[in-house]
């Protein structure tokens, strides 16, 4: 008859437990970080050195000297009597602009072009077959130089083209007819953010709904009451005022509008062309990885080809497309860094500025790196939640 002994088992010691493998990529693990942390501590010292020798301060205080510097094109108002922190905040304003409206735009142009490259029209298929592959092949430099050549080539502010009734296209850049925009639109804006939201909640509750009963309830009269008829309440009650604001010439350029200068005009038809030629190619192999047997089903069913593709085939293809697409919007929001080439004022050209007006070369740096690491950080986890939503999840 055995009995069980009341004291615990005697506990093994860490390095005792380990065998040969594992001590010995314990050790060059150490090993390893140890050199990384001796180069970081080298290149320190040898920095903070370097820069006491010839007498140059560190640290941010210069952001709140007055900057100086002028910015010609800027969403967020702004004067050379600002502060180098606002111009920063200026710059990052100009890098979103582009990179933001850039997403939008090149995934909309290459989804375009990458179903034409699959349509059963021989002449759309081969269009969409030579825009990928010569975009592609031409770097974004030298397609970005080449818009903005195109630009100052066109005619000046008096002959410019007119494509379409308040639109002018010349070398003062693209002005369009444009609302103003102020704190009582922006309350506007902001209920229609609301009740986009509502509108969402109230969606998923109904198909909780239809799920529990088996009962359909109908969506669109909470999306009219919540996404029209609360934005169209607010606007009324504060009397905000819609008039638009169309541009006019005076002297030698335009007054009023919405101006899009040749610099960011020419950036960001180079950006969303060049990344479209590749989104493309991503949807073209994402459309093709979705199994035959889903068109051939559909086609039984006799639905309309634009529909099949809407509801049914670019649903599951999304779950390929979305990773390979995250890194086409990363590579836009850090090419977008080429604007200094042309001349726009992103956050890297007025670095730059501040780097040869303070000497502060690596705090400049270190901003730049921060903004784009921040922003790419920004992107990669709204991406991932996305891609994580449409997975399938197996039961």
């Amino acid at each position: 008859m055995t009995t069980d002994d009341p004291r615990p088992p005697p506990r093994r010691r860490f390095f005792a437990a380990l065998g040969p493998n594992e001590l010995k990529g314990l050790f060059w693990q150490i090993v390893v970080v140890g050199i990384a942390v001796a180069v970081i501590a080298f290149l320190w010292t040898n920095t903070v050195t370097n820069l006491s020798a010839r007498r140059i301060t560190t640290g941010f205080a210069f952001l709140g000297r007055e900057a100086g510097m002028p910015i010609a094109d800027s969403l967020l108002s702004y004067n050379p009597k600002n502060t180098y922190l606002w111009a920063f905040v200026v710059g990052v304003a100009n890098t979103l602009r582009v990179a933001v409206i850039g997403i939008v735009l090149a995934t909309i142009l290459g989804t375009l072009i990458g179903i034409s490259r699959l349509s059963a029209n021989w002449l759309l298929s081969r269009f969409a077959a030579v825009y990928v592959e010569v975009l592609r092949d031409i770097p974004l430099l030298l397609q970005l130089l080449f818009w903005y050549v195109l630009m100052q080539a066109l005619p000046a502010a008096r002959a410019a083209w007119r494509p379409v009734e308040g639109v002018f296209l010349s070398n003062r850049g693209l002005i369009l007819p444009a609302v103003p925009i102020g704190l009582p639109q922006l309350r506007v804006f902001g209920a229609v953010v609301l009740g986009l939201a509502a509108f969402y909640l109230i969606q998923r509750w109904l198909i909780a709904q239809q799920m529990r009963d088996g009962k359909p309830r109908p969506a669109w009269p909470f999306a009219l009451g919540v996404i029209v008829v609360l934005p169209a309440a607010v606007s009324v009650l504060l009397g905000v005022s819609w008039t638009i604001e169309w541009p006019e010439l005076r002297g030698f350029n335009y007054i009023g509008g919405l101006t899009l200068s040749p610099e960011y005009f020419a950036l960001l038809l180079a950006l969303v062309t060049y990344t479209s030629a590749f989104i493309a190619e991503i949807v073209r192999s994402g459309i093709q990885s979705v199994p035959r047997g889903q068109w051939d089903a559909a086609n039984a069913l006799g639905l309309r080809r634009s529909f099949m593709l809407r509801q049914i085939i670019l649903p599951q293809a999304l779950r390929v497309i979305v990773p390979p697409m995250t890194s086409q919007y990363l590579n836009l929001t850090k090419n977008s860094s080429l604007a200094v080439a042309i001349g726009y004022q992103d956050v890297v050209s007025i670095a730059n500025t501040t780097l040869n007006q303070t000497g502060q070369a690596i705090e400049a740096i270190a901003l730049i790196m921060a903004v784009f690491l921040t922003i790419s950080l920004g992107i990669s986890f709204f991406m991932n939640w996305y891609n994580a939503r449409i997975a399938l999840v197996e039961r």
